[in-house]
C-alpha cells in the first residue's frame, strides 16, 4: 500500500485475506478462530493498561515505545475483527451506525431535571 492508496475498510479486508490466502492460512480463519485470536490481542492491548493509573493511561502515547506497542495492538485487533466482518458477512460500519442509533434510542440525552445520565 502506497501514500496515494485510500483507506478504506473493504480495501483492508481484500489485503487481510489476500495476505492469509498467500500463506494458505483461510481453513484456520473460521469465525470460531477468528473470535479467539481477536479477543488475545484485546487482552494484549489490556495488558499495556492494566496496572496504569488513570493519568498514566491518558498519558500512554507520550512514550514511543509504549505508543507503538498500543498501536501495533490496535491494529491486531482491529485486523481480526475486520476478518472476522468478511467472514460472517457483516458491514462493520453499517453495524456500528445500527448500533449508535440503537443506543441513542436506549440512552436518551438527560433533561435538565436528571441529575446524572442512565448506567449503561
Amino acid at each position: 500500500m502506497t501514500d496515494e492508496d485510500p483507506l478504506d475498510v473493504p480495501a483492508l479486508q481484500h489485503r487481510l485475506a489476500e495476505f492469509a490466502a498467500a500463506r494458505n492460512w483461510q481453513p484456520y480463519h473460521t469465525p470460531k478462530n477468528l473470535v479467539a485470536a481477536l479477543s488475545v490481542e484485546a487482552s494484549e492491548l489490556v495488558e499495556i493498561f492494566q496496572w496504569l493509573t488513570p493519568e498514566q493511561s491518558a498519558r500512554v502515547m507520550d512514550d514511543p515505545g509504549t505508543a507503538h506497542r498500543v498501536r501495533d495492538e490496535i491494529a491486531d485487533v482491529l485486523a481480526y475483527l475486520l476478518q472476522l466482518c468478511e467472514v460472517l458477512g457483516v458491514d462493520p460500519l453499517a453495524a456500528l451506525a445500527a448500533k449508535i442509533d440503537r443506543n441513542e434510542a436506549r440512552f436518551p440525552v438527560p433533561g435538565p431535571d436528571l441529575a446524572e445520565p442512565p448506567t449503561p
